[in-house]
């Protein structure tokens, strides 16, 4: 028999439906299995089975009253702990935040616990989200549930959104919320073998998520396959008066829509994506997926995307300089940390508070930031970031002009050993060289599991689509979903 934490978003929804099981049932088993995982994963900064129990209890009373359930009813969740949760602790893995209770729910969670949804707790993430391993986090590493053969070493489950693919990929969780400013939901789904979608830029609401870098921010629903996230993904996003990017867009039937035929789709192939030294088997996997969704009825059709070579580094001056605003209202006076030396006066004050609260990786990027934001370098950084951003853009409305979605890698190798880059901020960032393209234009993009390397570990690739266009994206995903057979799972050590 299946076990209860083995079924995904879907499978408990419809379960539950037709009575096959309670909410209670699965809530407990999940529960169960977080408790049991937590001290060697550290996947979860806040636990919260109560809240878990709380709103199964609510699904089984209104289906016995034959009341209406909701796209996620029954079915408990983690939370990234970058979300804002009514009377639950919201840190964004820092010590700045630790304590910190807030008042209200972010736009995001309210809808999932609308839809049924019920919260295991809050998962951990690299500090700020400003990472691509979850070591930034105040309250320790995540430990990824995959590990290579005969070897013991820890393995990062990406960044930042790392505690929701390590839970995910470990089956103490059937979904996660993530956020992705520059990859944080592919590029850790890729290193678990699970599946996420970075939305439309707007589709999600922002309000109540703890921000990084405020044009980039998106967040997305992290799942064991694209049905998964396609239904989560619907119960998450929607117009948001309280944001002011909010897309104000009907919500599209994303499940009811999906399909794995292609015909009359054309896929691009960006040559810019093929680099020098890249890894042997994200080649392979990368022209399996080109065969497949030929396969699938796709025409494949090779694209340029000439301003490629320079989305990282204008990445890396866009996302610190609005870090370096957003993250100076962390001053010690309103919420969270206060650290006032004796005799000490305000700037004192402000400058103990900042020291003692944040990451050295957030400091890293606050002062990158705060430098191409200043005086002299504004114009020679920032504004010629701003200028290649847009010519980023440019490229991929012209490559649409062609194509329906695109097909890429979502990261230049499988996942790496904790420690093996933390010193060295340069290759750590170079995790996202594909990932952030997308990010810059605003654009919908999804990983999927498509392979193993060498070692055992898992790949992903990348589909990346027009705005609004979630739609095309999920159904290229699913096609690759369906014939690359991904079955592959973590041989449970823990």
């Amino acid at each position: 028999m299946t076990q209860l934490t083995d079924l995904g978003v879907a499978a408990i929804r419809d379960g539950i439906a037709t009575g096959d099981f309670t909410a209670t049932e699965i809530a407990a088993a999940f529960n169960a299995a977080v408790e049991q995982a937590q001290p060697a994963l550290n996947a979860f900064i806040v636990t919260t089975p109560e809240k878990a129990l709380e709103a199964a209890a609510k699904v089984d009373a209104d289906r016995a009253a034959g009341k209406a359930l909701g796209k996620m009813a029954g079915v408990p969740i983690g939370m990234k702990d970058l979300f804002a949760t009514s009377g639950v602790q919201t840190t964004a893995a820092s010590k700045i935040l630790e304590g910190f209770t807030p008042p209200y729910e972010s736009t995001v969670s309210q809808k999932l616990w609308d839809a049924g949804a019920g919260m295991l707790g809050k998962l951990n993430l690299d500090q700020f989200a400003m990472g691509s391993s979850n070591e930034t986090s105040a309250f320790g590493n995540v430990v990824s549930p995959w590990r290579r053969p005969d070897d013991t070493a820890p393995l990062a489950p990406g960044g930042s959104s790392g505690g929701s693919s390590a839970a995910v990929a470990a089956r103490i969780a059937p979904a996660a919320t993530g956020t992705d400013t520059g990859g944080s939901i592919r590029q850790p789904a890729a290193f678990t073998g699970i599946s996420g979608i970075k939305p439309t830029y707007g589709r999600c609401s922002r309000w109540g998520v703890v921000a990084f870098a405020s044009s980039l921010d998106q967040a997305g629903p992290m799942a064991r396959d694209v049905r998964d996230c396609a239904i989560m993904l619907e119960a998450m996003a929607g117009f948001d008066p309280k944001d002011s990017t909010s897309l104000n867009l009907p919500v599209p039937a994303w499940e009811a829509g999906l399909s794995a035929d292609l015909r009359g789709k054309k896929v691009g192939i960006p040559r810019e994506y093929r680099m020098d030294g890249m890894d042997a088997d994200v080649v392979r996997v990368w022209e399996e997926g080109v065969a497949w969704l030929k396969d699938a009825g796709a025409e494949i059709v090779d694209i340029s995307l000439p301003h490629t070579k320079y989305a990282l580094p204008t990445y890396y001056i866009i996302a610190p300089a609005e870090a370096s605003s957003n993250l100076a209202r962390y001053d010690g006076v309103r919420y969270g940390l206060r650290d006032l030396p004796d005799g000490a006066g305000l700037q004192d004050m402000y400058a103990a508070t900042r020291a003692a609260g944040f990451g050295a990786e957030v400091k890293r990027r606050i002062l990158i930031g705060t430098y191409v934001l200043s005086a002299g370098f504004y114009d020679a950084y920032y504004t010629q970031a701003q200028k290649v951003r847009t010519l980023i853009s440019h490229d991929f409305r012209n490559a649409f002009g062609e194509v329906d979605v695109i097909l890429a890698p979502t990261t230049p190798t499988a996942a790496f050993a904790l420690g093996e880059n933390s010193d060295d901020p340069l290759a750590m960032y170079l995790n996202d060289v594909f990932s952030v393209p997308a990010s810059l234009a605003g654009l919908p993009a999804m990983s999927v599991p498509a392979g193993l390397d060498r070692n055992g570990l898992p790949l992903g690739l990348q589909l990346i689509g027009k705005a609004f266009d979630e739609q095309g994206v999920l159904n290229a995903a699913l096609a690759i979903e369906n014939r690359a057979g991904f079955a592959a799972r973590p041989a449970k050590w823990w």
